[in-house]
């Protein structure tokens, strides 16, 4: 439903529009303007596809319209945000280095003095080493564990051998190694008043002819003094000391067995 226009047309005698302004031409005929504006639609519908057809694509634009090409498009734009979102990255990177540079830091312990004393604690395994006994015959070093090993060459290492006995639990063997001939090792002995049977101890005296113990764990030449090792069940070394001349330099240790 709709209202009829009189294309501009007055009211007779007028001689014109009522608001003074010019009419229609003459040749669009008679407008209905309808009450309802979907009434409309298909012209509108005409309009937009007279429109398509004059908006004709060129060849260049087709091509470029392609599936293809709008997913190269689309990767190319990516790829520009990339380096941008990299560049970013390393600007706030620098920013927070120098903030933690400029940054007070708590004050540092001063290094541990290392003496003649100190100990390797880092991670080691008794080698699977076999000795030689009293009687002569072989004894498998690991046979002994967990176990003290004492290195005495060179050292009047009696007391030691005796404290270090009177220390130790009965279930750990105390265990002299020297690379001498037996008849000299006798020294390592601990005194008659100390005998590690009486105190329920066990004490085992061998010889490393070659000295592979000493060498393969980098104790150093004898200079006078035993160098330790203590060594738990598992067969891993707790405490090694290169040199030392009194059981207070690991009896501590003794409780890692």
């Amino acid at each position: 439903m709709g209202s009829l226009s009189d294309n501009g047309g007055g009211r007779p005698g007028d001689g014109g529009s009522p608001d003074g302004l010019p009419g229609l031409p003459a040749e669009w005929g008679v407008i209905v303007v309808p009450d309802d504006l979907s009434e409309l639609s298909d012209e509108v519908t005409a309009i937009q596809t007279e429109l398509r057809r004059s908006q004709q694509q060129t060849r260049w634009q087709r091509f470029a319209d392609r599936t293809g090409m709008r997913v190269l498009r689309r990767l190319g734009s990516a790829s520009l945000r990339a380096p941008v979102l990299i560049i970013s990255m390393a600007i706030l990177v620098t920013i927070a280095s120098l903030f933690a540079s400029a940054w007070p830091q708590p004050a540092r312990s001063p290094a541990t003095q290392r003496t003649a004393n100190t100990t390797d604690e880092g991670p080691g395994t008794l080698p699977a080493l076999e000795l030689i006994g009293t009687d002569g015959q072989t004894v498998p070093l690991r046979g002994q564990l967990p176990a003290v090993i004492l290195l005495t060459d060179g050292c009047d290492c009696r007391q030691l051998v005796a404290d270090t006995t009177a220390a130790v639990r009965p279930d750990i063997t105390v265990v002299t190694v020297v690379a001498k001939a037996p008849s000299t090792a006798a020294i390592q002995v601990p005194p008659t008043n100390m005998t590690p049977q009486a105190q329920g101890k066990t004490v085992r005296a061998l010889r490393d002819p070659t000295g592979e113990l000493r060498s393969g764990l980098g104790l150093g030449a004898e200079d006078g003094t035993a160098a330790v090792l203590l060594v738990n069940h598992e067969g891993d070394i707790v405490r090694k000391v290169p040199r030392t001349a009194s059981i207070g330099d690991f009896q501590p240790d003794l409780a890692r067995l």
